[in-house]
């Protein structure tokens, strides 16, 4: 989709019942909720194709300094829609050319959320498996609720989780990514937790709010400032050592010229609260 259509066709709007992909607009905070939950949120064509257009929409608006992604329902997202899949299997080439568009359209859209200026976070309030683990993964932040499991079950069903491993694993040590992808047993959010997946657990049905509480923290920063880290915190984790240490010093340099680091050091000197401008 032309990028300048899928701004506009994300724009916020009011949300209906049957909206697959809700957005609530908080305080510089935008809510995406995925709305599928007779059907466990699993990702739908449409689903995929909603988020990957809001997220164009998201990254080019300046009121949106944080985002949320949550779930209505008991599963927070079960991955891809296997009945949507295997219903293709009748085409002639019994699904190959779906299969590569939807594992195309999901992997473009788990890197809009790596590739967005502003962080993102999971609110996760139950299951997420499969490439909805994946979602969890690719994440920024996450707050997971007590009750909530994670799990990369693929090998279960003859189909090993290739596409959610490639976040999984670069969220979590190796051996941990490995027990979940050869296994596909769930793991409880705690041990998500020590592992790395999330970083908060929280009592049920209090993760949308410790997820709130958590972006205001960061809508207080400079947003310059958060998209120059963001962007450079993805970059140097896949250099070597001297490679990002290197690339590092250069961002240092070019984020001390900004108007918001001299702002900032000199309220901090100043002992004042800094005024942003997002330059």
């Amino acid at each position: 989709m032309n990028p300048a259509k899928a701004a506009a066709s994300a724009a916020p709007a009011e949300n209906a019942p049957d909206q697959i992909l809700q957005r609530e607009d908080i305080s510089g905070i935008a809510v995406l909720t995925l709305n599928r939950p007779a059907a466990r949120n699993s990702l739908s064509e449409a689903l995929l194709a909603s988020l990957s257009d809001t997220l164009t929409y998201i990254a080019h608006d300046r009121n949106a300094r944080v985002v949320i992604i949550a779930a209505n329902g008991p599963a927070f997202c079960a991955g891809h829609d296997l009945k949507e899949l295997n219903a293709r299997r009748t085409d002639s080439d019994r699904g190959r050319a779906y299969f590569e568009h939807i594992m195309g359209l999901c992997s473009r859209m788990m890197q809009q959320i790596v590739r967005l200026p502003q962080p993102v976070i999971a609110a996760v309030q139950g299951t997420a498996t499969a490439a909805g683990c994946q979602l969890v993964a690719s994440c920024d932040l996450a707050v997971a609720s007590s009750a909530a499991k994670f799990a990369t079950p693929g090998v279960n069903i003859g189909l090993f989780c290739s596409t959610p491993m490639v976040a999984l694993s670069r969220n979590v040590p190796r051996k941990n990514a490995m027990e979940m992808l050869l296994t596909g047993d769930p793991i409880a959010a705690d041990d998500a937790a020590r592992i790395g997946l999330v970083n908060h657990v929280v009592e049920p049905g209090s993760e949308r709010e410790a997820a709130l509480e958590l972006a205001k923290k960061i809508t207080a920063k400079s947003a310059l400032t958060l998209k120059i880290g963001k962007e450079a915190f993805y970059r140097q984790i896949e250099m070597p050592l001297a490679d990002a240490y290197r690339y590092a010093s250069e961002v240092m340099v070019e984020n001390m010229m900004a108007r918001d680091a001299d702002e900032g050091i000199s309220a901090f000197i100043d002992k004042r609260r800094p005024n942003w401008e997002n330059r």
